[in-house]
């Protein structure tokens, strides 16, 4: 078991001999994603400038994040929302996120090409299905919302034939009808968006409506502008990422996240250190004084302290990565896998054990690394009355429910650490 957040700990040795101690680079991207309480207060389009677009899966991460961070409400995100001060869209890789309205153009700029195409291209290959027929049927469906936002089966009433049956090469495929291809590239090109029909971002239920004025409008982007945007904010959320990192944030060739990370002058964190951040965040981390009261937070599986870099080893103290956790393949050293089972318990930046919410019982279970850090208590209180008053559940993903979760939780009753 690994000594508690109170005890003596070693400093981590610096990577190849030049850069910072991990504990020093965990603290200051914990300041850096405002797990400290500096953004409380602030709005819901503020605080995802500063710390980065949320990844949406149906889960409550989106609302944990904004929460943790600013002392958002789960009512005050569904009303910016609703205001289009943020919203969930194609974004990063094609996959959804929950964006701020200054990048609603990148965002769906850096979405083109991925995620759906792959679905048309199979569908072209495998069910005859032609571009004509796509323009047909988008025109179709563009047409349909002009008197207002549709669910996808007021959408397929509307369209009438202009929507066919892929078959069962389709259903291989998971692609029952060409009407989701469209959906999905007519939001990649701004044309319409999606509408939660409760408001809320965790329920995966939807209707579409047209998207006018469309934030693609009279914007171009090449593919290099996009990765240089994309970079300048990976880096700035994240500092100390790797060219690779972003080349898989932002999906990416590993060639043009490099380019990327040249033009925007990045430097290493130190002399032989493959991690790269911003000269002026170079010099504030050098700067940087220890913080030697305990910073507890509890945030989202997907959350952007982890996600954007998909590695969970340089949050974990040496002995900590040891210790096994449910993984794909089994037990697996919690410093080997690239996502997390549970959720995080932070301390400074540092994860110090994993929590989940068991949806039966109404409660939240927290299984630790070592000893309590202070602050914890009232970390899981809060946690406790967010999930009981306003969300009702903490789902990590649009098919978890309480039922499919026990397995998962019977690990958190009893760790074996």
């Amino acid at each position: 078991m690994g000594k508690g957040a109170g005890g003596t700990r070693a400093v981590a040795a610096r990577p190849d001999g030049g850069g910072p101690p991990d504990e020093a680079l965990r603290l200051f991207r914990f300041l850096r994603q405002g797990l400290d309480g500096s953004l409380r207060g602030a709005s819901a389009a503020a605080v995802l400038e500063r710390t980065g677009w949320v990844r949406s899966v149906g889960g409550a991460t989106p609302y944990l994040a904004l929460a943790v961070r600013g002392g958002l409400s789960r009512e005050a995100v569904d009303g910016a929302v609703a205001r289009l001060e943020i919203h969930e869209l194609p974004a990063a890789r094609g996959c959804t996120y929950v964006v701020p309205a200054a990048d609603f153009a990148l965002a769906l700029r850096a979405s083109q090409g991925r995620g759906d195409d792959a679905d048309v291209a199979q569908a072209k290959k495998h069910c005859g299905v032609t571009d004509r027929e796509l323009d047909r049927l988008a025109e179709a469906v563009v047409a349909s919302l002009h008197e207002g936002p549709l669910d996808p089966a007021g959408i397929k009433d509307a369209v009438g034939g202009a929507v066919r049956s892929l078959g069962p090469e389709g259903k291989k495929r998971g692609m029952s009808t060409t009407l989701p291809l469209v959906l999905g590239r007519l939001q990649s090109l701004g044309e319409i968006r999606r509408v939660p029909v409760n408001g809320r971002l965790d329920q995966q239920r939807y209707r579409y409506a047209r998207w006018s004025p469309s934030p693609l409008a009279g914007v171009r982007l090449t593919d290099e502008e996009v990765a240089v945007e994309m970079g300048r904010r990976f880096f700035r959320w994240s500092p100390g990422g790797t060219p690779e990192q972003l080349a898989w944030w932002a999906g990416l060739g590993t060639r043009a996240a490099r380019q990327a990370a040249k033009e925007l002058g990045l430097v290493p964190l130190g002399e032989g250190d493959g991690r790269l951040a911003f000269p002026d965040d170079v010099e504030s981390l050098r700067g940087q004084r220890p913080a030697r009261a305990p910073s507890v937070a509890l945030v989202g599986l997907l959350d952007n302290l982890v996600h954007l870099r998909r590695e969970v080893s340089s949050l974990l103290d040496p002995e900590d990565s040891l210790l096994e956790v449910p993984g794909r393949k089994g037990r697996e050293p919690v410093g080997r896998l690239a996502d997390l089972p549970h959720h995080a318990v932070v301390d400074r930046g540092r994860i110090v054990g994993l929590w989940d919410w068991d949806g039966t019982n109404g409660e939240l279970l927290c299984g630790l690394f070592g000893r309590a850090p202070a602050g914890l208590e009232d970390a899981i209180r809060e946690m406790t009355r967010f999930v009981r008053d306003e969300l009702g559940d903490v789902r990590s993903f649009s098919l978890d429910d309480p039922e499919s979760r026990t397995s998962r939780l019977a690990f958190l009753r009893a760790p074996a650490w």
